[in-house]
């Protein structure tokens, strides 16, 4: 999963620090080229396609046209030296051929598949590690336990996948994950007993497929079922919440709580907490279409797929997804602009704890999600540029949870509006050996709310969900297009990322003690 946000005061005022950080950068970079040979992500989709990371990835997980077709098609397409499925290979082989037929600007970059000397099949599984250091710009209060109150060096999160095809027309992207404990005072609950609900181990991002393609008078169709557990997941753009940028962030423990506490609901207040199912299509390669229906798990599900059920805002029975995006492309341009929402009917929980009951409330809150997007993408001779852009809009109505119904609940007012607005530019350099540099404006605001939010430092003015700042990253990845000496299917990213705070969880008093360094190396096999 990923983190949103991270800190540091005086960005350069600790310059031993800083020192000892960019070393760590150089000797990581060193040890990546000459020890650990990377190469492709997911490792497993390069072995299944034959393709190198820079085929797909502009900046794993950041997707090219390429990347996005992979997808769309189920994760299904072959083309490398193995076999595509334990039960055919010429269907996968037939179906690539179906691929490019319909992305002629793909042929460039995807040579055909191998006419001989085919290899066995091999599961399609990859795991990661991302080994981080996080440094804060207030350090932690104690208690701090297990870690130190900053700078904690943590080998978070750890996962392991299934992602590629299952037959000739179906697919999994899979994850499982293993996040470090978070601070032990955060795993107490009110009555000072431990959270019998707070895991390390969980299942995380999934998006089962089954894609196929026909013709339809003159329009060439993808078409596919879609089934996962995180809305937007099965998104194809990176604009949407749950692979937007940063990519990478602070694991629990490693800096308290140094993300914003408001946001949209589809903005991962769900994520692995639901189930859906949907069908899209892709129309002449230009017009994407998807309608989904998403309903969240029971309590007892949640808690055994290693999620915290209380760590949601509740449960719905059935709440509508939908996606239209066009995406016209020209040469080495592609451009999108698109749209999607959401309607989710929440009851809250009876019991904030879930000990006593774990049932909800009979009354429900309504949050309607409405989202705009875009993303424009170049392709240089040996450079990407990517520019993107995504705005939500999401109403909420308190019928539940406004207190002149529920004093126990929180919001003062019975409709709350909030907004969350994203704008990100990328340039990624060269193929091997290549330099990403990123920035992101982000920022939250909406409704004043004191049962939310709260007041001021003077106790008079309530506050709203309003934050903002920038990310600035930096990101090195030794091999983009071609593939690693010894192990081909290694893979590794190491970025140097930091954000600044003008405006944290309502105010700009004490913003900048928010704002977080977070050196990570995040290797893929």
């Amino acid at each position: 999963m990923q983190g949103d946000s991270v800190r540091f005061i005086r960005p350069f005022g600790n310059c031993g620090l800083f020192a000892a950080l960019a070393a760590a950068v150089v000797l990581a970079g060193f040890l990546t080229i000459g020890f650990a040979p990377p190469a492709q992500a997911l490792p497993s989709f390069a072995r299944q396609t034959g393709q190198p990371c820079g085929t797909c990835h502009t900046d794993f997980p950041g997707l090219t046209p390429y990347g996005r077709r992979f997808k769309l098609l189920g994760y299904t397409t072959g083309g490398g030296a193995y076999k595509t499925t334990p039960f055919s290979s010429r269907a996968a082989v037939d179906a690539r051929a179906e691929y490019n037929k319909l992305l002629g600007y793909a042929n460039e970059v995807a040579p055909p598949p191998p006419t001989g000397g085919e290899k066995g099949w091999v599961p399609p599984i990859s795991a990661m590690l991302v080994v981080s250091d996080t440094h804060l710009a207030t350090p932690m209060s104690p208690p701090t336990d297990p870690y130190k109150p900053n700078d904690n060096i943590i080998a978070s999160p750890l996962s392991f996948f299934w992602g590629g095809a299952i037959t000739s027309n179906i697919g999994a992207f899979a994850q499982v994950t293993r996040n470090s404990p978070d601070l032990v005072v955060n795993n107490v609950l009110p009555n000072g007993q431990p959270d019998p609900f707070a895991h390390t181990w969980t299942w995380d991002n999934t998006d089962v497929r089954f894609a196929d393609t026909t013709r339809i008078g003159g329009l060439d169709v993808v078409y596919g079922i879609t089934a996962n557990n995180n809305p937007t997941v099965q998104d194809l753009w990176n604009t949407t919440p749950a692979w937007a940028f940063p990519y990478a962030g602070p694991p629990p423990g490693s800096g308290g709580n140094v993300t914003p506490s408001a946001g949209t609901m589809i903005e991962g207040a769900f994520a692995a907490r639901v189930g859906s199912v949907g069908g899209y299509t892709m129309l002449n390669d230009v017009l994407y279409l998807e309608a989904s229906v998403y309903r969240t798990l029971n309590f007892g599900q949640q808690n055994a797929l290693g999620t915290d059920p209380i760590g949601s805002p509740g449960l719905f029975n059935y709440a509508p997804y939908w996606r239209v995006a066009l995406e016209p492309h020209w040469g080495p341009h592609t451009l999108m602009v698109g749209t999607f929402g959401m309607f989710m009917d929440v009851h809250p929980w009876s019991d904030p704890n879930g000990l006593i009951s774990q049932g909800t409330v009979p009354q429900s809150d309504k949050f309607t999600d409405v989202g705009f997007d875009a993303q424009y993408q170049y392709q240089g001779s040996n450079y990407w540029l990517t520019l993107r852009g995504s705005f939500i809009h999401e109403v909420q109505r308190f019928d539940a949870s406004f207190n002149g119904f529920n004093p126990a609940q929180g919001s003062s007012n019975p409709i709350d509006t909030i907004n969350s607005l994203r704008l990100y530019s990328s340039l990624a350099l060269g193929g091997d050996n290549r330099i990403v540099l990123t920035g992101q404006y982000f920022s939250t605001w909406g409704s004043a709310d004191a049962g939310l939010f709260g007041f001021d430092t003077n106790g008079v003015t309530p506050l709203g969900p309003n934050s903002n700042g920038w990310n600035a990253e930096i990101a090195y990845i030794p091999f983009g297009v071609s593939k690693s000496p010894g192990w081909p299917w290694f893979n590794a990213r190491i970025g140097l990322q930091y954000t600044y705070y003008n405006k944290f969880n309502g105010t700009s008093v004490g913003a900048q003690n928010n704002n977080t360094l977070f050196l990570h190396a995040w290797m893929a096999m």
